[in-house]
């Protein structure tokens, strides 16, 4: 029976009980999201997108000609999709890691375009080449309505610093428009 240390380390590099870590951040198989500053407060369904390997290192496309790990460009994740392993084409762990890889890889090689070829084209390439779900046709599009209505937020602190913006932003826009009507 292990000890009580080897538990605590074997929970540090695996991810967790059940694979899920946000103390450590840790997602093993899946994605994971965080607000960008301003741009999510006015759309919260907009963020930056990262996909973890199976030890549930982060990798995201940060920037030109750079991917970055366990290190995304806008914080920690405040919300992860956990996927299926199991829907991958070639089945594995070892498929997983190698097409996070790949597409990581080749995103160190690209131009960042924030409405053509971004962080969330780089899981979508990871998706296809590991043939996610046995589809080849992942985009940012239907990642971005995907992770929307699938991904759980990380802890009430993550919804917080999801949503909150946007709804003082509306409560401020609200009470504005409140005001000059009542002039």
């Amino acid at each position: 029976m292990a000890d009580v240390g080897e538990l605590d380390t074997s929970k540090n590099c695996q991810g967790g009980i059940g694979g899920i870590d946000p103390d450590v951040s840790r997602y093993p198989y899946s994605i994971v999201w965080t607000p960008i500053p301003v741009l999510s407060w006015l759309l919260p369904f907009v963020g930056h997108m990262g996909i973890c390997t199976s030890a549930g290192v982060i990798r995201d496309f940060a920037g030109p000609y750079f991917v970055s790990e366990d290190n995304m460009a806008f914080g920690r994740p405040t919300k992860y999709w956990k996927l299926d392993v199991g829907k991958v084409h070639a089945s594995g762990s070892n498929a997983w890691d190698l097409a996070v890889r790949d597409a990581s890889e080749a995103y160190k090689h690209r131009m960042h375009n924030l409405c053509c070829d971004n962080c969330h084209s780089h899981v979508a390439m990871a998706l296809n080449l590991m043939r996610y779900d046995n589809c080849s046709s992942w985009n940012m599009v239907n990642l971005c309505l995907l992770s929307l209505v699938h991904g759980k937020h990380v802890s009430l602190g993550g919804f917080v610093k999801t949503w909150l913006p946007f709804f003082l932003l509306i409560g401020v826009i609200l009470t504005v428009t409140l005001v000059l009507c009542l002039r």
